[in-house]
């Protein structure tokens, strides 16, 4: 019995396949919204072992049920401020890494 040796590929060459190679606007898009839907679920995340309910995080930072729930589900509305007030609510650390071409500038709020 022959065994078919199967190719193997990695999650960037199946992404630069079917979405688009790094650089691309489809891919920039890709990107950002998976980055904005983990953030999201970040938010939750730290809200539950936190035993807070949406409505009590919103009370926390000034904003509605409404506002938590969107920020969860997807957080690409949400302004940087809003994002630093849930997670200083939640006494969550936040870590911001910027790269300015071959530097890094690292901030912990």
């Amino acid at each position: 019995m022959a065994t078919e040796k199967l190719k193997t590929y990695s999650l960037s060459e199946m992404k630069d396949k079917y979405v688009g190679k790094v650089g691309t606007k489809k891919r920039d898009d890709f990107e950002y919204e998976l980055r904005m839907d983990l953030l999201g679920k970040m938010i939750k995340t730290a809200r539950i072992e936190r035993h807070l309910t949406q409505e009590e995080l919103g009370k926390l930072i000034g904003v509605q049920k409404a506002q938590i729930s969107k920020l969860e589900s997807s957080a690409n509305s949400a302004t940087i401020d809003t994002v630093i007030k849930v997670f200083k609510a939640l006494k969550a650390e936040i870590n911001f890494n910027v790269k300015l071409e071959d530097d890094y500038v690292s901030i912990a709020l």
